[in-house]
């Protein structure tokens, strides 16, 4: 198109709810009595809904929309629907089916709208799932993203909080997507930045996904809003502890000199105060610190993988060309949950 954009005002995965304001709500409601087909719900807060229809099959379902956080409608498309596709892959399922969910302005150019759907329907295609309609609704504001539907086989879900001591964590994409669309969206990331953010954030799990089913793995999710720190709390449940080595983490280029900047997102903020007394840094420069509580618009998988399978798994995976590296270990429980430590260490 050769009109340029000017409707991201902050968006992605920063415009998500704060984890603490989220999990202040949920724990208040009632959960109704337990259908036990339903083997996975919210309450593990987890990446999807699981539900088993027979000996073999179970559904997967997930939804997810935000605002843009490019000026590009049809990267847009491709980066939200990637993110909503991410959450079958972190349960370890297969995309089957979409639906788009829309809100738009009725008084903004319906072109628009169009390239934002193109960007969207061609990674449900790349997903080998097929679109099935949607709905939308007339809004102040754009928002986009899918409700997905996926299968799985019962016994090879992917929970996300099942991680055992001595688990190796691997994450399978790189940090800093939040910083570097918030330096964008004021004019001072590069191109160069950008291009790599974007390559990322439309870039689908599906083959990291399906790599992780030739191997033990007891823990996975997608690093999204709450940050790298904040899903790997979510990991850990209360049932373990983890050490993190800050110098094998995969961060983006220009990441650290941007958050070195303060070009910051409000909800790494509240990432970073949500997680006060379960995260002790030690020798971690600030912006390193930053780009760890940073929220990640379709984010890698974080995994937790037998010990053991670890080596041939990373080795797998940045076979395929994924930028994977072993970030850190899970360990027994103990104060603090997460240690993040700045030198190298014994993730493998």
């Amino acid at each position: 198109m050769s009109e340029k954009m000017n409707f991201c005002r902050g968006g992605g995965c920063t415009a998500k709810l704060g984890a603490g304001a989220l999990s202040h709500v949920l724990e208040r409601l009632p959960k109704g009595p337990r259908d036990q087909k339903l083997l996975i719900g919210y309450e593990s807060r987890d990446d999807g809904a699981v539900y088993q229809v027979s000996d073999d099959m179970a559904i997967v379902q997930t939804l997810d929309f935000f605002p843009p956080m490019v000026d590009d409608p049809y990267v847009f498309g491709k980066i939200a629907a990637a993110n909503a596709l991410s959450d079958v892959y972190a349960m370890g399922g297969e995309v089957k089916t979409a639906l788009n969910i829309v809100c738009f302005p009725e008084d903004m150019d319906l072109n628009i709208l169009g390239e934002i759907l193109r960007g969207g329907l061609e990674k449900v295609l790349e997903a080998g799932g097929s679109l099935a309609g949607g709905h939308s609704i007339a809004d102040d504001s754009v928002k986009y993203g899918l409700s997905v539907t996926g299968v799985v086989h019962p016994g090879k879900i992917y929970p996300n909080n099942q991680g055992r001591q001595g688990d190796c964590l691997i994450l399978t994409k790189k940090l800093g997507t939040g910083i570097i669309c918030t330096a964008n969206r004021i004019g001072e990331a590069s191109e160069e930045a950008m291009e790599e953010a974007v390559s990322s954030m439309t870039m689908l799990n599906k083959e990291a996904s399906r790599i992780c089913r030739n191997y033990e793995i007891h823990g996975c999710t997608d690093v999204t809003g709450f940050g790298f720190l904040g899903h790997l709390h979510e990991m850990m449940d209360g049932a373990c502890s983890c050490v993190v080595y800050g110098d094998q983490v995969p961060v983006m280029e220009n990441a650290l000199d941007y958050a070195d900047e303060f070009f910051l997102t409000a909800a790494g903020q509240k990432n970073r105060n949500h997680l006060e007394g379960f995260v002790r840094f030690e020798e971690v420069p600030f912006a390193l610190e930053e780009v760890l509580l940073d929220p990640q618009t379709s984010g890698g998988l974080l995994i937790a993988v037998k010990k053991e399978e670890a080596e041939a798994l990373l080795a797998d995976l940045q076979g395929a060309g994924l930028p994977a590296a072993a970030v850190g270990r899970i360990v027994e429980k103990r104060e603090p949950e997460i240690l993040v430590v700045g030198g190298k260490g014994e993730a493998l």
